[in-house]
């Protein structure tokens, strides 16, 4: 059974960096387009970015020159690694294995639990 499963979330301050975690199972991931979503309390689960493994990228305008995403093929595991954060990007991170490089989440699959991520001011 296909099985995503993130991790790397934390409380951090205005400023730091973070590198998140998503680890697949159970699947052909590498035939699938892999993305981080987000979602704030009382807010729409919103894209943040997606990999066709690597070999194209797509960010939101929101995090596009401090985010970045990566896919260790090896691993089946992709990355998020977060700069210069904001209060703004607290929020609860999900990845998603979809079939099409877009950033609506309704083109995704298969979803992990989420991992918070708390940025202080």
């Amino acid at each position: 059974q296909a099985q995503l499963v993130e991790s790397g979330g934390g409380l951090v301050q205005v400023g730091d960096s973070l590198k998140l975690s998503c680890a697949a199972s159970g699947g052909t991931f590498n035939r699938y387009i892999m993305g981080w979503f987000r979602q704030a309390p009382g807010k729409e689960r919103e894209f943040v970015a997606a990999t066709m493994w690597s070999s194209l990228d797509l960010y939101s305008d929101s995090v596009k020159g401090r985010f970045t995403i990566s896919a260790d093929n090896a691993k089946n595991t992709v990355y998020l690694e977060m700069n210069s954060l904001k209060p703004e990007d607290t929020a609860v991170y999900y990845c998603g294995a979809g079939t099409r490089f877009t950033m609506n989440g309704a083109d995704y699959s298969y979803w992990g639990q989420g991992t918070q991520v708390t940025v202080s001011s």
